[in-house]
């Protein structure tokens, strides 16, 4: 009889160490790891992060106020105190690896999107239409050369 290997997928899962974002309650938009699961719909967060307004207490929270990231600190023992997660978040630069990804960056840019005034939204509309122009302009000139060649 032939072995079947069979993988789990290893993104997004529920695990100890994995980095979550808050998108309901008090810290939304902020994040924490996981440091223990207490049980199928609920876990215990803590979010040492250096930022301004970014730490999270250590708390429990339901598992539908979050969104699961595929950032993870490596090796976290389970119900580890304030200061090792401090110390590994660090280790691992949890910072840093959200910034650079591209979903803070979409977040980034939809919240400067959604500040945005009318006139300012008037303004990206006009520079919008001035690059289609160019864009247009050009195809042009390139399909009367093809034409006259």
């Amino acid at each position: 009889m032939p072995e079947i290997e069979i993988h789990a997928s290893a993104w997004r899962l529920v695990e100890v160490g994995r980095v979550v974002l808050f998108t309901h309650g008090p810290y939304i938009g902020r994040l924490a790891v996981i440091v223990e699961i207490i049980d199928h719909k609920r876990i215990l967060v803590d979010g040492p992060s250096k930022k301004e307004n970014g730490n999270v207490p250590r708390h429990a929270v339901g598992l539908n106020n979050t969104i699961v990231t595929p950032i993870v600190i490596p090796k976290l023992p389970r119900a580890a105190g304030r200061g090792p997660v401090a110390k590994a978040w660090e280790k691992a630069e949890v910072e840093s690896k959200w910034d650079q990804s591209a979903w803070a960056k979409r977040r980034e840019q939809r919240e400067k999107r959604r500040a945005l005034s009318d006139f300012e939204r008037f303004k990206v509309m006009r520079l919008k239409k001035r690059a289609r122009f160019e864009v247009q302009k050009s195809m042009a000139k390139v399909r009367s050369s093809a034409k006259a060649s």
